[in-house]
């Protein structure tokens, strides 16, 4: 749970809530989250369990999904926004929870034993994470920020002399901007998700006006991608417009015969530095690469090796003949 708020809130943090829904995203971040923390579920569990949660809120019949068109196309959407999640944060879902942190902190400050602090610390890291803290500071900053404000509250003093916080490599200004933000999570009216919804879709068809309206006009172009879909911006030109043209081999070779023909007319003769500098103003075409062959020794070689060969042999059987004698 705590894994998808989080790569949920890292992707809305540089998205549009208008461009892009909010619930297939936060489906997407569930089923990736599943798999980051080694619980896989499949994509038909987590329509399911939306789908559940969507019917229980209006009062309708609790039933699975129906698998149908719209079932197929709603898991299409699903594991497309779940690549564009990893595509936007860059592969990058490492994710570092502060929970076991509070525990080690309260076991520093011997504090382990309230179970009271312990509870309450541990509420306030689960509801700070419907907030944007854990983009913002490292989490034993956000450890330290729940236990600071947890004994606040229930007025059990902590070592001030130096300030405890400090040790763990926390700052006062941090502790009370995240105790601030959690607190006023919870002065915030609750409103309901069909006028969110509502307004979502209002501002996506304002949107999506003033894109057309631009497009008729001219300020955009007909090719562009939009940028309401899953699937990555084209390229403008095409990658054969940056090529180079490169001279042809037979302009060389063109080059050689003339060369050879003022020669044979009797004409003056380039000298070497002259060729050479033909050779440099005109590209050499590539070398292939031949194959290495094992020659055929010549015959003359192979006249002396079996010269020096029948030596040998003459020298080998020498003393056996002295030996009988």
């Amino acid at each position: 749970m705590a894994t998808a708020q989080i790569l949920f809130h890292r992707f809305f943090y540089c998205k549009s809530f208008v461009r892009y829904c909010a619930e297939t995203v936060a489906m997407a971040c569930l089923q990736l989250a599943s798999k980051i923390e080694e619980e896989p579920r499949r994509v038909r569990d987590v329509l399911n369990v939306f789908h559940h949660l969507r019917d229980a809120a209006g009062d309708r019949c609790r039933g699975p999904m129906l698998l149908d068109d719209s079932y197929v196309s709603r898991k299409s959407d699903v594991i497309k926004a779940e690549r564009r999640v990893l595509k936007e944060l860059g592969f990058c879902v490492h994710v570092r929870h502060p929970h076991k942190v509070i525990v080690m902190y309260l076991q520093v400050l011997e504090c382990e034993k309230n179970t009271r602090l312990l509870q309450l610390s541990w509420n306030y890291m689960n509801d700070s994470l419907r907030t944007d803290v854990f983009l913002r500071f490292s989490a034993e900053t956000v450890a330290c920020a729940c236990i600071f404000l947890s004994a606040r509250v229930l007025q059990i003093p902590l070592p001030d002399r130096p300030p405890w916080f400090l040790l763990f490599g926390a700052s006062e200004e941090d502790l009370k901007e995240i105790s601030g933000c959690v607190v006023r999570l919870y002065t915030l009216q609750c409103e309901s998700l069909a006028a969110l919804l509502q307004t979502v879709e209002e501002m996506r068809s304002v949107l999506d006006a003033q894109y057309n309206s631009s497009k008729h006009a001219g300020l955009v172009s007909g090719t562009e991608t939009p940028t309401d879909g899953f699937s990555p911006a084209s390229k403008a030109a095409s990658p054969a417009e940056n090529q180079k043209n490169h001279d042809s081999p037979l302009s060389r070779l063109a080059l050689k015969n003339a060369c050879r023909k003022i020669t044979r007319d009797g004409r003056k003769r380039l000298s070497r530095s002259d060729e050479r500098r033909c050779d440099r103003c005109v590209p050499s075409p590539p070398r292939r690469r031949r194959s290495r062959s094992v020659s055929s020794p010549s015959p003359g070689h192979t006249h002396s090796h079996r010269q020096r060969r029948s030596e040998r042999e003459r020298a080998r059987r020498k003393p056996n003949s002295t030996h009988r004698r």
